[in-house]
């Protein structure tokens, strides 16, 4: 049985890392924060951003959102972090 506290101790890395039960358990959310009928609380949440290629919307837009809810970002660039040299995502990201 699927339980949404479960997705607290989740790492989203890519979308095979949760179920498909999962994931219209957050689009659901995602529907009912949009509509105001849940808060966030996001004020000591930080996402980190990492992008193999440059893409300035998508990054912008994460930022944008990320803040309009009260969290930060950081952007770790691959050319200036371990990435570079070979550290797999995974372990940068924790």
């Amino acid at each position: 049985m699927f339980s949404p506290l479960k997705l607290e101790s989740k790492n989203f890395l890519s979308n095979t890392d949760i179920t498909a039960e999962e994931t219209l358990y957050i689009l659901e959310l995602a529907s009912k924060y949009k509509k105001g009928e849940v808060d966030f609380h996001t004020g000591n949440k930080i996402l980190g951003l990492i992008f193999e290629k440059a893409s300035t919307r998508t990054r912008v837009s994460f930022q944008v959102a990320m803040s309009r809810i009260g969290g930060t970002t950081i952007d770790l660039n691959p050319q200036t972090s371990q990435i570079e040299r070979g550290e797999p995502i995974k372990d940068t990201s924790r």
